[in-house]
C-alpha cells in the first residue's frame, strides 16, 4: 500500500468526569473504552496530561506504539488552559518528543461530531444538552458568535448545531454564569443552572448523589408531577431563566427512602419539566434549520422517557442518538475530528451496534478461569440452548460475550439475564444481584419484528437498538412479561436483529422457540456502585459477590461451586 492510501491512526481522547479513548483506523472504529471499566473505579475522570488507562488499552489493542499515531485529539470538559489539560506532559503519549500532531476541541463541540459522525446522515440538525462542558474562553471563533446570553465566565450547558459533510456548524449556544450549573447547599436540595443541573440536584435532595439522574427517571413513575415546569424554570427571550423555587421546598437532610411521597412528586415533576424543556429545543432547532435529521448528545440524552417524547413528537423524520452519549462519547467525536482535519471527508459509517472494547480470547478466558477455585465449568455441547434452559428453570446469568459497550447501557455483550415471565423477577434482581433500591425497572431485549406485537410505538419505527427509549408494553401481554414492565406500564426497550446482534440475537430467538416470549429481560452486569465488568476476572468477580446463578462465557459455562 502507498503512503498515499495508508489509513490514519486517530486517538481521540475525552478528559472529563467520565472519561474514556478512541482510537481510529481510517474511518473504522478500531476500539474504545470508558476509563472506569479498567480502573473499576465509577466514573473515572481523567486529565489531558495523563497518563490513562483507555489510551494504553486502545494502543495495546492495536499493537501500535504512541509514536504510529498520525494524530492526536483531546476533547477537555473544563478548561483547556488548566495544566492538568496538557498533554504534552502524558508520559505514555510522549507527543512531544515524538512529533505526534495534537489538536483540541471544546466539549460540546465533541458531542456534536461523535453523534453525527455515527449518524450515517449526509446533514443533520444537532442538539447537545448536558450539566456544563467548556467555558467560553474555549469556544471556537463560530460558537462565541451565537451566544445566547454571555458573562465574562460563561459555561455551555445546551448547544444547537448544523452539520452537513464535515462541516459542523453552531447556530446557538446557552451558557451559564461562572459555570455554576449545580450550586451546592449544605445537606439540603442544591440550587442549578442548567437542565443537567436541574435533575442532578434532584438526584443529590433525593439520594444523596448528584451523578444518580437516572435513578430519578425511574421514581419518576411513581409520582406526580405537582410542580410545575415554571417552578424550574421560564423561558424568555429564548433564554432559560432558572429559579430557585423548588429547591427552596427541599431545606432539610432526609434522603430515599425517606420522604418518599414527596420525593416520588419531585422526581416526576423535574421529569415533566425536563420533557418540556427539550420539546421547545428541538422545536426551536427546527426553525433555526431546516432538515429532516435530528442527532441528539449529552449526558442529559441518555433520560430514555424524554427521547421518546422527541421521537413521537419533534417532527423530525429521522432521529438518531448516539449510545455513548455521555461524556465517554466525547472521545469518538475527538477522533473523528480529526479523521476530517487529515482527510477532508466524511464517509458516513453509521454506527451499527455499540460493542467497542476489545474481544478477549479462548485463552484469556481460560486464564482467568483457571485462577480461581471458586467455580466450576459445567460442560456443553450447545452453550445457548443450555443457557434458554437455565432462563427457563429461573436462573439468573451473567452473559460475556465479544467487545463491551462503550455507552452505559447493558446491550448484551456484557449483561445479567433472566426470563421476564418470572413474577419475582425484578425484586430479585435487584435484592439479590444488582443490591439496588426496589423500584429500579429493568428492560427487554426483544427481537426486532416481533417488537410491534409487544410494545406500543405511536406509529414510529419500532427500531431501539441501544435501549434509549421507553414505550408502552401492550396492555394485553403485560401479564406475561411482568419482570420487564415498570410502574408506568413501559419498558426501556432493546430491539435486536440477527445482523447486528449474532449470538445475543440467537438467544433470545432460541428463548422465543421455547417460550412463546421473544424477549429476555436484559440488565448491566454489575451491582451497584460498581462500573460494568470489562474483563473475564471482572465477570468472575461480579458472579462470586452476587446473587448470580451462573456466567456464559461463549463457548462455556461457569458456575459457583457450591452449587
Amino acid at each position: 500500500m502507498s503512503s498515499a492510501d495508508r489509513q490514519p491512526w486517530i486517538l481521540g481522547i475525552s478528559a472529563s468526569h467520565n472519561g474514556s479513548a478512541c482510537l481510529l483506523r481510517g474511518d473504522e472504529i478500531v476500539v474504545a473504552i470508558q476509563e472506569e471499566r479498567l480502573s473499576r473505579f465509577k466514573r473515572h475522570r481523567i486529565y489531558g496530561c495523563g497518563p490513562s488507562l483507555s489510551t494504553a488499552y486502545c494502543l495495546n489493542y492495536a499493537r501500535i506504539d504512541p509514536a504510529d499515531l498520525d494524530l492526536v485529539v483531546l476533547c477537555v470538559q473544563g478548561r483547556l488552559t488548566d495544566q492538568k489539560h496538557d498533554i504534552g506532559l502524558d508520559p505514555f503519549l510522549k507527543v512531544r518528543s515524538s512529533g505526534v500532531p495534537i489538536l483540541t476541541i471544546p466539549h460540546h463541540y465533541g458531542h456534536a461530531v461523535s453523534v453525527f459522525a455515527t449518524s450515517g446522515f449526509a446533514e443533520s440538525a444537532i442538539l447537545v444538552v448536558d450539566g456544563a462542558g467548556s467555558p467560553v474562553t474555549d469556544f471556537t471563533a463560530a460558537e462565541k458568535s451565537i451566544l445566547n446570553g454571555h458573562s465574562t465566565d460563561a459555561w455551555e450547558t445546551i448547544s444547537l448545531y448544523y452539520a452537513d459533510g464535515t462541516q459542523v456548524l453552531p447556530l446557538e449556544k446557552h451558557v451559564v454564569d461562572q459555570g455554576a450549573w449545580l450550586v451546592p447547599y449544605d445537606s439540603e436540595m442544591p440550587g442549578f443552572g442548567s437542565l443537567g443541573g436541574m435533575f442532578s440536584a434532584a438526584a443529590e435532595q433525593i439520594f444523596g448523589q448528584s451523578s444518580e439522574a437516572g435513578k430519578v427517571m425511574g421514581l419518576a413513575a411513581y409520582g406526580k408531577p405537582e410542580f410545575a415546569s415554571s417552578d424550574f424554570f421560564e423561558i424568555e427571550g429564548g433564554r432559560f431563566c432558572y429559579k430557585q423555587t423548588v429547591p427552596l421546598r427541599f431545606r432539610h437532610e432526609r434522603r430515599w427512602p425517606d420522604a418518599a411521597p414527596e420525593y416520588e412528586t419531585l422526581a416526576a415533576s423535574v421529569q415533566a419539566a425536563l420533557e418540556t424543556a427539550l420539546l421547545y429545543l428541538v422545536q426551536h432547532l427546527r426553525e433555526l434549520c431546516e432538515s429532516n435529521n435530528l442527532c441528539y448528545a449529552g449526558g442529559v440524552a441518555l433520560n430514555s422517557v424524554a427521547n421518546e417524547r422527541i421521537i413521537r413528537e419533534s417532527g423530525y423524520e429521522n432521529v438518531y442518538i448516539i449510545p455513548a452519549a455521555e461524556d465517554s462519547g466525547a472521545a469518538v467525536g475527538a477522533a473523528y475530528y480529526g479523521l476530517w482535519q487529515l482527510t477532508g471527508h466524511n464517509s458516513r459509517r453509521r454506527l451499527p451496534h455499540d460493542a467497542l472494547g476489545r474481544t478477549y480470547s479462548s485463552a484469556e478466558v481460560s486464564a482467568a478461569l483457571n485462577d480461581t477455585s471458586k467455580i466450576k465449568i459445567v460442560d456443553s455441547t450447545d452453550v445457548i440452548a443450555d443457557a434458554v434452559e437455565l432462563l427457563c428453570d429461573g436462573k439468573i446469568i451473567g452473559w460475556f460475550d465479544g467487545g463491551c459497550e462503550l455507552g452505559p447501557r447493558a446491550l448484551g455483550q456484557r449483561s445479567i439475564l433472566c426470563d421476564p415471565r418470572r413474577p419475582d423477577g425484578k425484586e430479585t434482581l435487584n435484592r439479590r444481584v444488582k443490591m439496588r433500591e426496589a423500584f429500579r425497572p429493568f428492560a427487554p431485549a426483544v427481537i426486532l419484528e416481533d417488537a410491534p406485537n409487544w410494545f406500543e410505538f405511536g406509529g414510529t419505527s419500532p427500531e431501539s437498538p441501544f435501549m434509549l427509549r421507553v414505550c408502552e408494553v401492550n396492555p394485553q401481554r403485560k401479564d406475561q412479561v411482568p419482570a420487564i414492565v415498570h410502574a408506568d406500564g413501559t419498558g426501556r426497550l432493546q430491539t435486536l436483529t440477527a445482523e447486528t446482534n449474532g449470538r445475543f440475537y440467537e438467544l433470545v430467538r432460541r428463548f422465543y422457540e421455547r417460550t412463546g416470549v421473544p424477549m429476555i429481560l436484559n440488565t448491566s452486569f454489575n451491582r451497584m456502585g460498581q462500573p460494568i465488568v470489562e474483563t473475564p476476572a471482572d465477570a468472575i468477580e461480579c458472579l462470586l459477590s452476587t446473587g448470580l446463578d451462573c456466567c456464559v462465557f461463549e463457548d462455556r459455562i461457569v458456575c459457583k461451586n457450591n452449587l
